[in-house]
């Protein structure tokens, strides 16, 4: 017969084992809903930036009436179109940025037409852009925090255990690399077509009077100067 101390230590490790599939299956359950949090997060992102890229030829129809910029911004567009769309989150985060800069070109070059500024459908559209800025800004920011979470989750023991076991990788954080945090200068137009623009500005502006030539004084003969008495 089997012995009441054998019986006991079976038991303990039969308990212990059963306590480290459960450390394990929490442990395993914890990372996927964190990197689930972060799937879901990177897809809020994208559904902004779409959104946000698909008002981009709206504005460009709107402002051409005014100005030449829609073939260079439509050009910039389209050429990070597959950043955006299918890229990494650094090639998305690298994307938002130049975008980010392209519409403020825009916004900063509208303030020369007044009733550029004053039409409708010009401010509708701003409006939305900028509601999309405010939106992207959050749902960057709630992304990083879960990228933080899960990446301190893989990292960290015993959960790092449990990682590499079943392949969790860190995740790379929403944010442009070093050379695109400086001041990106973009170039929206042909020196043509800046000229162009400063001629549409120039036009609204009144034209100063023309001043009247002075009368030329008259060549002829010197006077002669009068006799002494």
């Amino acid at each position: 017969m089997v012995s009441t101390l054998t019986l006991v230590i079976g038991g303990v490790v039969l308990l212990v084992l059963i306590i480290i599939l459960a450390v394990i299956v929490l442990l395993y359950n914890g990372l996927v809903g964190k990197r689930n949090r972060v799937q879901d997060a990177s897809a809020q992102i994208d559904v902004q930036l779409k959104r946000r890229y698909d008002l981009i030829p709206n504005l460009v129809e709107t402002v051409k009436g005014y100005m030449k910029y829609e073939r260079g911004v439509l050009t910039q567009v389209t050429q990070l179109r597959s950043s955006i769309i299918t890229g990494n989150m650094q090639d998305k985060a690298a994307a938002n940025n130049q975008l980010s800069q392209a519409l403020k070109s825009i916004f900063a070059v509208a303030e020369n037409y007044p009733q550029l500024k004053a039409d409708e459908t010009y401010k509708n559209l701003q409006e939305q852009l900028m509601d999309t800025e405010d939106k992207i800004a959050f749902v960057r920011t709630s992304y990083n925090d879960y990228v933080l979470d899960y990446n301190n989750a893989v990292q960290q023991f015993p959960s790092s255990m449990i990682a590499g076991a079943f392949h969790f990788s860190r995740t790379e954080f929403f944010q442009a690399p070093e050379a695109e945090k400086e001041p990106i200068k973009v170039d929206l137009t042909s020196d043509a077509a800046q000229q162009q623009g400063q001629a549409a500005a120039q036009a609204q502006a009144p034209e100063p009077a023309a001043a009247k030539p002075s009368a030329a004084p008259k060549r002829g003969r010197k006077p002669k100067a009068p006799k002494a008495p």
